[in-house]
């Protein structure tokens, strides 16, 4: 079913030109491995008048190791957001979602908001802001997108400024938001298939960051993963 944010004129010119990016930057060499979800908060959501979040690309590009260095110098308002990426074993039917997830892991996404956030297709078309992602390993006990006992705690520049268990109060329910991108894929002629990941939008507030400092986030009980900017 074509989810009802495809006929806002918005979405569809924005993902038109965000996949024409993908291509582009999949033509020049990157190699492609999944997907993220944006602006899903509720806020966004009302601000916007959507019904589910925004959909933007990953290319190995801008993948990084769970313990690296990724210089934010120059970017204008550089943020880190804790997430939980959805490990896709299996092309996704919005109809069945659990059964194509295989793992669920950590993710810390760098971006750099800016310009401020006022044309939803200018946001799309410049792939949500993305710089940079970290992927932990994925933990395939939580195939289906089992989701309990997580507890996401963050520590930013050797101070804990999140420790929270409700990880859905901002990103949506992860089934519904992982089906939500599926059905706007499939809309604008893609597929979320075997092998891709998924970055579900932050578990927390975007931090604001500052070089130097060093991000950990541990979606516990899985081992953390950091970086320093």
């Amino acid at each position: 079913m074509t989810p009802a944010d495809w006929e806002d004129t918005r979405v569809r010119s924005g993902i038109g030109r965000m996949l024409a990016l993908r291509a582009e930057r999949l033509a020049a060499g990157e190699r492609a491995i999944g997907w993220k979800l944006g602006f899903g908060a509720p806020a966004s959501l009302q601000r916007f008048g959507l019904s589910g979040p925004l959909v933007g690309f990953l290319t190995d590009a801008r993948l990084h190791d769970p313990r690296s260095t990724v210089s934010c110098a120059g970017w204008e308002n550089p943020v880190a957001e804790p997430e939980i990426a959805v490990h896709i074993g299996a092309d996704v039917h919005p109809a069945d979602v659990p059964s194509a997830i295989s793992g669920l892991g950590a993710a810390i996404e760098l971006a750099n908001v800016h310009p401020p956030p006022d044309d939803l297709a200018e946001v799309l078309a410049g792939n949500i802001y993305h710089q940079a992602v970290i992927l932990g390993a994925p933990d395939p006990t939580r195939a289906g997108g089992v989701r309990d006992g997580l507890r996401a705690l963050v520590d930013q520049g050797g101070v804990e400024v999140a420790d929270s268990r409700d990880l859905e109060a901002l990103t949506g329910d992860l089934i519904a938001v992982v089906g939500h991108a599926a059905a706007l894929l499939a809309a604008a002629g893609e597929r979320l298939s075997a092998g891709d990941v998924v970055i579900a939008g932050s578990v927390v507030p975007p931090l604001p960051i500052h070089p130097g400092e060093e991000i950990v986030y541990e979606l516990a009980p899985l081992p953390p993963i950091s970086v320093r900017v």
